[in-house]
């Protein structure tokens, strides 16, 4: 009988071991705000102190020639799903654009459907309402600060803090405000960490998303005096680049919101080792656009938001001791963001989703030397052939110019030669530029009449899933530009459900007293005279809304002037 039991133990065991999944590579992503290409000591920045990413740089996978777009949602949106961000519906950073279609299928929904645990510590920027949230695509854990940046007009939890929005922020975990205590860097660092250290026996996606060095420009007081006597504008002991007084400030504060950030990326990858599961993860850190103000941008030419080097080209390290050892490596042909996801699910041997067109490649396999890369960037939608770029082997054809301008009028340069963008040669070859603005044309139209772009994404009002819901600054559309005016045409794509609502509504002029206030939502309008009372809001409610996709247009009338509202909160009853 023991006999017996012994080999049915054996052979149970022996199944059991045999059937057993192989745990595939945990993956973290450090992406920071606004960190130019210059701005890290291993791209001989030799003011700026950052031992630890010089350390990770060393040691990794360094792909010399990262490509990303113009600004930050845009960028987080491809990071996210291997797309050109217009196939998403991301057009902006704001004006109603950084809202990424539910439709779309990202990499934190891929892994979570192969048994990962997902957790983003950071900034989202892809939309604030259901069903545009992390945890709507794909995340397990979220704890994010609203719209682009923390303070910004979008982020009303923190608008009121001024110059210290940075310093114990309210948070949105798991879509719930919650006050915290700290530097917000340091916050998303160390939450981060104790999702890893949760997750340490199990597979887990992290994505470390810090929202410096963004403006505005605010960091502990011990970082800044690390540079105050630093001049910035010696980028060696004989040479100089032109800085205003702001700019030499500016540069001295990034630097110290930097090295902090330095000092996270430090302890989280002493927490992987005392896991011990530092050979088995994936490390990546990357930027999301090139720096925003004047400063050491070794050479590169322009700044964020422009199609040129400054502005696209950032830092991309890859660390994964599994593949390449401790020992770093250097690619230097031309990768993006929208490679990332390709290229980690190929990593973590999971099948790319057939029925999605993806813009990216697999960046560890052979480099195809005719690559093409479309990049762009304008206000709220995008204005053909201004600050428009195509790579395409070695050269780079840039448009800033009308949009029936000849091809004389854009810029051509040999990017392998001339990685600063100095000499145009459209004059020399010509053929070659009439070739490469044709396949720009081709990408353009493409993208332009995109689902997505023609069907922009609507924030849903009455879901069981979000009450109340708010309508931010940073998700309105309207006027171009809008942000944080009052006299100002705005209003919100939705999708309602039909029920019964009450509106609050947040005015930023204390000074309206009484007026009208008018919702129109479709063909339904509704007004009523009101008084906002000593803190600048308005009460509507009762209001019976129908089921449909609408516009909701709210404004405020007062002495001939229409006030759209800062922003929103709708309940439903």
């Amino acid at each position: 009988m023991r006999i017996g039991l012994f080999i049915l133990f054996i052979f149970t065991l022996h199944l059991g071991c045999s059937t057993k999944v192989k745990q595939k590579p945990n993956i973290i992503i450090i992406i920071t705000d606004d960190q130019g290409y210059g701005d890290i000591g291993f791209n001989n920045n030799s003011q700026i102190l950052t031992s630890n990413l010089d350390l990770l740089a060393s040691q990794s996978i360094r792909f010399n020639n990262f490509y990303v777009s113009p600004v930050c949602a845009p960028t987080r949106s491809s990071l996210l799903t291997g797309r050109y961000s217009l196939r998403t519906g991301v057009t902006d950073t704001y004006n109603g654009g950084a809202m990424m279609s539910t439709d779309e299928l990202t990499l934190s929904e891929i892994l979570r459907e192969n048994n990962y645990n997902t957790g983003i510590f950071g900034k989202w920027h892809l939309g604030d309402s259901y069903p545009f949230r992390p945890t709507d695509q794909g995340f397990n854990e979220s704890l994010i600060h609203l719209s682009g940046g923390i303070g910004q007009v979008g982020d009303f939890t923190n608008y009121y803090a001024g110059n210290r929005s940075y310093f114990d922020p309210i948070l949105w975990h798991n879509n719930e405000q919650k006050k915290y205590d700290g530097y917000c860097s340091d916050i998303f660092t160390d939450e981060a960490l104790k999702f890893i250290e949760s997750n340490k026996s199990n597979q887990f996606f992290c994505y470390l998303s810090f929202n410096a060095p963004h403006t505005p420009l605010q960091l502990p007081e011990k970082y800044y005096d690390l540079y105050k006597d630093l001049d910035p504008s010696l980028i060696y002991e004989d040479e100089k680049i032109k800085m205003s007084k702001k700019d030499i400030n500016d540069a001295k504060k990034i630097y110290g919101m930097i090295t902090n950030i330095d000092h996270n990326v430090g302890k989280l990858i002493k927490k992987l080792k005392e896991l011990k599961i530092d050979k088995n993860t994936i490390l990546i850190f990357m930027t999301d656009n090139g720096a925003q103000q004047k400063r050491y941008a070794s050479n590169l030419r322009g700044l964020k938001g422009k199609v040129y080097e400054g502005g696209i080209k950032v830092p991309f390290y890859l660390k994964f001791p599994k593949i390449h050892g401790n020992n770093g490596k250097d690619i230097n042909s031309l990768s993006a963001h929208i490679d990332v996801l390709p290229s980690l699910l190929n990593l973590c041997d999971i099948e790319i989703p057939k029925d999605i067109k993806i813009d990216g490649k697999n960046f560890l396999n052979k480099p195809l030397e005719e690559r093409s890369f479309f990049s762009y960037w304008t206000r709220k939608s995008p204005e053909l052939y201004q600050n428009m770029s195509l790579n395409k082997g070695k050269y780079k054809l840039v448009g800033n110019t009308n949009y029936d301008s000849p091809i004389e009028s854009f810029e051509l340069f040999d990017i392998d030669r001339d990685p600063y963008e100095i000499e145009n040669l459209i004059d020399n070859k010509k053929e070659v530029a009439i070739e490469m603005k044709m396949e720009m044309d081709n990408i353009y139209n493409e993208l332009i009449n995109s689902n997505n772009i023609i069907n922009k994404p609507r924030i849903i009002i009455g879901s069981e899933y979000e009450n109340p819901s708010f309508l931010n600054r940073n998700d309105a559309s309207g006027q171009r530009g809008i942000w944080a005016q009052n006299e100002i045409f705005g209003f919100w794509r939705t999708k309602v459900y039909k029920g019964k609502y009450n509106f609050r509504f947040k005015f930023n002029n204390l000074n309206l007293k009484s007026g009208q206030m008018v919702i129109e939502v479709g063909s339904q309008v509704f007004s009523k005279k009101v008084e906002t009372d000593d803190n600048g809001y308005v009460l509507m409610e009762n209001i019976h809304l129908n089921e449909g996709e609408f516009d909701i247009t709210p404004f405020f009338r007062y002495e001939r002037k229409n006030i759209l509202p800062f922003w929103v909160k709708i309940n439903k009853l």
